[in-house]
């Protein structure tokens, strides 16, 4: 594990069974509130923006907001929210996803995204890779093209990488910790 690693790992607060019993929870607010280690976060993941020659960042509701906004500034490129249903004025577009008992939308303002954009998906975990998927068929529904995904940590017992597999096909996905 790199120093890097190591100093987001120990910004990372445990929270058992929240928000229900038998969950560990993975709090990053810690992470946030250290300017050193958010900075270091940022700046990682500005970097690997800019590597995998994205023009935009998508930032995931919510905390890929937290996370996002500043990369994007960072890497000196434009910010984009992804957010759930219903919370975007004007013309969007929506992309449906499964959830574990149902279904949820995510959209994205059809004028934000558009042919020749390189977008770079940021998130703070990658769990089971729903919303990560149907953000990638947003980008590509508008007609830009993934740029990779890059999250703060993926959990890797829930096979999210392998689920979105093929809906990268092909764009890099970077997890910076895989818990």
């Amino acid at each position: 594990m790199t120093p890097a690693q190591e100093l987001l790992l120990s910004r990372i607060r445990d929270v058992p069974d929240y928000p229900k019993p038998g969950v560990v929870f993975k709090d990053i607010t810690p992470l946030l509130a250290d300017p050193v280690a958010f900075g270091a976060l940022t700046g990682v993941l500005a970097d690997l923006s800019v590597r995998f020659g994205a023009t935009k960042i998508v930032g995931l509701e919510a905390r890929g907001f937290i996370l996002g906004a500043p990369v994007a500034v960072r890497a000196g490129l434009g910010f984009i929210p992804v957010r759930k249903a219903g919370k975007l004025p004007g013309a969007t577009l929506k992309q449906s996803y499964d959830l574990e008992y149902g279904s949820a939308e995510i959209e994205v303002h059809a004028e934000d995204l558009a042919p020749g954009d390189r977008v770079m998906v940021i998130d703070d975990v990658l769990a089971t890779g729903g919303t990560a998927a149907a953000s990638l068929e947003l980008i590509r529904r508008s007609g830009a093209q993934v740029a990779g995904v890059a999250v703060l940590m993926e959990l890797g017992f829930l096979e999210g990488r392998r689920k979105l597999a093929q809906a990268l096909d092909g764009a890099p996905l970077e997890a910076l910790i895989t818990i």
